[in-house]
């Protein structure tokens, strides 16, 4: 796309409208977006448009002072602020609040000169791991409309999958990004904790929450994490870490990427071949390993001792900070408001939160305060930090002693039928079981797409030491060279025909039937 803009062969108008009516032909029985922007994306398209002119004038000089993203439509997870838009976070208690100032991300992207289209659905509050959770009805796989397509970014997952836009912004508290990437077939990234500011983004796990690119290649990925990465005053995490500028130049050669490979070592762990993994997902990843090591990597076992506590303690880590976190939700500042017949603040509060809340956020807000109450707080959230640091170590060893990554599944399993894991949220809890740990340590780590198993895409995760972003792209890159001419690459989504009749049945009315009852 950028080089077509540059080139004049294209428009960003042009490509803004084909999103849209993309998103217009199937976005009813996908169900990723919660709001869609056409007047904003068009007047942004149309701004582009005019700088790519005066670019052009300019010579060559003007066009390489472009973003590669500049003119490029893309979709919005709904927990970025953007001025004057809705902003959900895919809960009702939220419902009908619209920011007054842009997060920084978005600000970021706006001055890349990218178009953004939209808002795209989400769990509730980013606690979920199948986007069922949202308050606005659940989100299909386009692999499979009758399937989730992961959690918490399923939106932006999906809309990437199905074409709609080339890339999209997700968030990552505990696999939110990759997982969803797995399942859709597409690459997602979680950078290093700090990389990137979480200023104007809602907050879930503030100790754990960070924004990712979601794109069809990892190059497009590279392009989306250059623009949004940087130090900024207003978040005190975010990190004064330079971002590289070589993200733009991750080569285009299948040659030269592939190159990089040798004398890599890369470390498989053997505690993320979980008990319950899929056979065709392990197979997969197994192969992939080979792949890597056939093409000059050095792959070896490794040993990450306390994987096993991961599960754990994130969910007592991320829920008790959701419990203070979403303590400002109380009906009187913003956002969802009820108000019962006494005038009682207690009675108006316990109907707002009790109404505007899902079931998983009050699931969750119930643990993390029980972690956090007297008595207990040194029994589970305390000893849950110590836990974490432990898991920390463990990665630390690793690369410490000569691992340049770890090569990992990015989930036990394939995408699941709707309502298939509704009923046990510790089964739902347990498909991030691979992702976790990374969030725990504060980690980068990549999703890429490694093959089908019973037709359905499996997600290969990279995971590299602190502010690695860059080198997990390169291998990222180099897998993708090697693996070209795969058959499986050649596969496409195909939900999306049936997402193309205006007849098939929504995904809320799809989950309906799977569940047995009657839309």
């Amino acid at each position: 796309m950028a080089a077509l803009l540059r080139a004049g062969s294209v428009s960003s108008r042009e490509l803004a409208e084909v999103a849209l009516a993309a998103i217009s032909a199937t976005d009813r029985a996908l169900h990723a977006w919660l709001a869609v922007d056409a007047d904003g994306a068009l007047a942004a398209a149309d701004a582009a448009d005019r700088a790519l002119v005066a670019a052009r004038a300019a010579g060559h000089e003007g066009l390489a002072g472009l973003h590669p993203l500049h003119g490029v439509p893309l979709g919005l997870k709904d927990l970025v602020s953007v001025r004057g838009l809705p902003c959900t976070a895919g809960s009702r208690i939220l419902e009908g609040y619209r920011p007054p100032f842009d997060a920084h991300i978005t600000e970021r992207l706006r001055t890349a000169g990218a178009v953004i289209v939209g808002k795209l659905n989400m769990d509730e509050f980013a606690m979920g791991s199948s986007t069922e959770h949202s308050g606005f009805g659940p989100t299909a796989n386009p692999w499979d409309l009758d399937r989730v397509p992961g959690g918490s970014s399923g939106g932006p997952a999906a809309a990437v999958a199905a074409g709609h836009v080339p890339v999209a912004i997700g968030t990552d508290t505990g696999g939110s990004i990759r997982q969803p990437a797995a399942l859709c077939g597409i690459v997602g990234l979680r950078p290093t904790y700090g990389r990137v500011s979480r200023y104007g983004i809602v907050a879930f796990a503030s100790s754990l929450d960070q924004v990712g690119p979601f794109a069809r290649d990892v190059r497009d990925a590279a392009a989306l994490l250059h623009a949004v990465a940087g130090r900024d005053e207003r978040d005190a995490t975010s990190a004064p870490v330079p971002v590289p500028p070589e993200l733009l130049d991750l080569p285009g050669s299948d040659e030269v990427a592939a190159a990089t490979l040798r004398g890599v070592r890369l470390g498989l762990p053997r505690e993320y071949f979980v008990t319950g993994m899929e056979p065709g997902v392990e197979a997969a990843v197994r192969a992939a390993a080979a792949e890597l090591a056939a093409a000059g990597a050095d792959v070896v076992d490794v040993s990450l001792p306390h994987t096993e506590y991961g599960l754990a303690t994130y969910y007592i880590v991320a829920p008790a900070e959701a419990s203070a976190n979403l303590a400002r939700y109380d009906g009187v500042r913003y956002g969802h408001s009820e108000r019962g017949s006494g005038g009682d603040y207690i009675t108006d509060y316990k109907l707002t939160r009790g109404h505007g809340f899902g079931a998983e956020v009050k699931r969750r807000i119930m643990l993390g305060t029980y972690a956090l109450s007297a008595g207990y707080y040194d029994a589970y959230y305390l000893k849950a930090q110590k836990v974490r640091t432990l898991i920390k170590a463990d990665f630390d060893r690793a690369f410490a002693g000569g691992i340049d990554a770890l090569v990992a599944p990015t989930s036990p399993g394939v995408a699941w039928p709707f309502g298939a894991k509704m009923a046990d949220p510790v089964a739902m809890y347990a498909s991030d079981a691979c992702t976790l740990p990374v969030n725990m340590a504060g980690l980068p780590a990549i999703s890429l797409p490694c093959g089908l198993a019973e037709g359905l895409p499996v997600g290969l995760q990279l995971i590299g030491p602190a502010w690695s972003e860059l080198g997990l792209l390169r291998l990222g890159r180099a897998y993708e060279a090697i693996t070209s001419s795969a058959a499986w690459r050649t596969a496409t989504p195909p939900g999306l025909a049936s997402a193309a009749d205006p007849t098939t049945p929504t995904p809320a009315e799809r989950a309906a039937v799977l569940a047995g009852v009657r839309p």
